[in-house]
């Protein structure tokens, strides 16, 4: 099995588009979703979509996904393009989101048995890094049996190994830290090969494309500094380690 991992796609639908049009994607046997898909400048159409591709999608819920079911239940989100959205979304989307999973496991051929979740086995907003240490990672997988374990949360790429179990994080489709693009990340359970992809998007025209589309009101900002400009991945790290209260 041939598995495409798409994470944290909030809402960029120009990115979601861009990515499932990938021929590697299109060939995948299967597309998982680890979280936070529609919590963004255009919710309503990138649930749609994603709906659209019916069983090939297995979805998992992440901590954006919940906080847009509290806020549709009337819960205040500080963040007012989560507010906006959850507003935007139609009842039936809503329900689906509320009934995301928070963890999917399949077997991978050579990759083992793979578990996939938003942030951690064990939180769905819980920080851990490329460069945690063993003793967290154990900390994180303690009680998990799985030979791989893909995350997102972090919208931050990488592929190592914590005490044998591999971990994937394929970054972020919609709001990537590190270099701009579209990132995904391809699972080949026969060769038990994981490659970390990219696509490639103008800045410019997806920029311009959301400015036209989202209504949000404050979409010019959010343009500007999830699109026009890109988180280094150093000032990403910098703040992830606070968030995961490292001394």
């Amino acid at each position: 099995m041939r598995v495409a991992v798409l994470s944290d796609v909030h809402g960029v639908l120009p990115a979601l588009e861009a990515v499932l049009a990938e021929p590697e994607v299109g060939a995948a046997d299967l597309i998982v979703l680890t979280g936070d898909v529609a919590a963004g400048p255009m919710p309503v159409e990138t649930v749609d979509l994603l709906v659209s591709l019916g069983e090939r999608v297995a979805w998992l819920s992440g901590n954006a996904d919940r906080e847009l079911v509290e806020v549709a239940g009337g819960k205040v989100s500080p963040h007012p393009s989560s507010q906006w959205a959850a507003g935007r979304l139609r009842e039936d989307q809503v329900a689906l989101l509320a009934g995301l999973p928070e963890r999917q496991v399949l077997e991978l051929g050579r990759l083992g048995e793979t578990l996939f979740v938003h942030a951690t086995p064990r939180s769905d907003e819980e920080m851990i890094l490329v460069d945690s240490s063993l003793e967290r990672w154990g900390e994180v997988l303690a009680g998990e049996s799985a030979d791989t374990v893909v995350v997102g949360n972090t919208h931050m790429p990488f592929v190592r190994l914590a005490d044998r179990v591999l971990v994937v994080n394929p970054g972020s489709v919609g709001m990537p830290y590190g270099r701009y693009g579209a990132h995904w990340a391809l699972l080949d359970g026969e060769s038990g090969a994981v490659t970390l992809r990219c696509t490639p998007l103008d800045a410019r025209e997806v920029g311009e494309r959301l400015v036209a589309e989202s209504g949000f009101e404050g979409i010019e900002e959010w343009v500007d500094e999830y699109v026009s400009n890109v988180y280094s991945d150093a000032d990403a790290l910098t703040a992830f380690a606070k968030a995961e209260n490292r001394r």
